[in-house]
C-alpha cells in the first residue's frame, strides 16, 4: 500500500476506541478514550504518521449510537470515513479463519476489510434526519412499554387485581395519548422539510408501508437516492 493512502480500522465500544493503522502492510495500534479529548489524541496521533489527512481512510462499523461522535469528528477533520454493517465484517473474519478475536484484533480486522472491499463513504446525516430518528425510536420505545403493560393488565384481570388492573389501565391511557402526540409532531416534522416530505410521499405510495414505517426508514437511512441498488440498501437495514 501507498503511504500516501492509508487506511485505519477502529473497533468502537462505548468508552474506548481501539485503532489499527494500516500503512504498507504493517499495522500501528493505539487505544484512546471515546471521548472528545479522545478523539482529539487520535487527530493527533494520525497526524504524527505523516500521512495527509486527505488521504486517510476510516472505517468503523456501526454500532449502536457510540461511532457517531468520532465520526463526526474524523469527518469534521477532512478525513474519508466508511460506517459499515458488522455483520460484513463478521462475514470477512470468517474468510480469514480469524478465530481468536479481541479488540486489537478487531481493529486490523477492520483496515483490512476497508482495503480488500472499499466501503462506501459515510455522510453525515443531516440535523432533521437524526431529530427523525430520535423521535421514532421515542415512539417505538413507548409502544414497547404499551405492549407490556397490555400483557400485565391481562395478568391483573386473570387473578382478579381489580384496583391494580385499573392503574394500568391509567397507565396505558397515557402511553396512548403520548403516541399518539408524537406521532402528530412526527408528520409535522417531516412536513417542516420538503426533502423529507418528497421522499415519504414516495414511499407511502407503496401499497402496506403506513406513515410509522415510513418515518422508521427515513430516520435511519435519510435520503435513499444515494444508493444505487438494492444490494447498497441492505446492509444498513439488515
Amino acid at each position: 500500500m501507498d503511504k500516501a493512502n492509508a487506511v485505519v480500522g477502529i473497533d468502537v465500544s462505548k468508552k474506548k476506541l481501539d485503532v489499527a493503522l494500516l500503512i504498507d502492510g504493517k499495522i500501528k495500534s493505539k487505544v484512546v478514550e471515546n471521548t472528545a479529548a479522545g478523539h482529539k489524541l487520535l487527530l493527533d496521533w494520525l497526524d504524527k504518521s505523516k500521512v495527509a489527512r486527505q488521504m486517510l481512510h476510516v472505517c468503523m462499523e456501526a454500532t449502536g449510537v457510540y461511532y457517531e461522535p468520532v465520526a463526526y469528528a474524523l469527518h469534521d477533520a477532512g478525513i474519508k470515513v466508511s460506517v459499515i454493517n458488522p455483520g460484513c465484517v463478521k462475514g470477512f473474519s470468517q474468510s480469514e479463519n480469524l478465530r481468536n478475536k479481541t479488540d486489537g484484533v478487531d481493529a486490523g480486522l477492520i483496515a483490512r476489510y476497508a482495503v480488500a472491499m472499499t466501503p462506501a463513504l459515510w455522510v453525515p446525516p443531516p440535523l432533521e434526519q437524526r431529530q427523525l430518528r430520535a423521535w421514532s425510536l421515542r415512539v417505538q420505545a413507548l409502544k414497547d412499554i404499551r405492549q407490556q403493560e397490555h400483557n400485565r393488565l391481562e395478568v391483573h384481570d386473570i387473578t382478579g387485581m381489580e384496583d391494580v388492573a385499573e392503574h394500568v389501565k391509567q397507565h396505558i391511557d397515557w402511553l396512548d395519548d403520548e403516541i399518539g402526540k408524537l406521532e402528530k409532531d412526527i408528520d409535522d416534522h417531516i412536513d417542516r422539510h420538503p426533502g423529507l416530505k418528497h421522499d415519504a410521499d414516495l414511499i407511502t405510495s407503496i401499497p402496506g408501508i403506513g406513515s410509522t414505517t415510513v418515518a422508521r426508514i427515513l430516520g435511519q437511512l435519510g435520503d435513499i437516492r444515494r444508493f444505487d441498488s438494492a444490494n447498497r440498501l441492505q446492509p444498513f437495514w439488515a
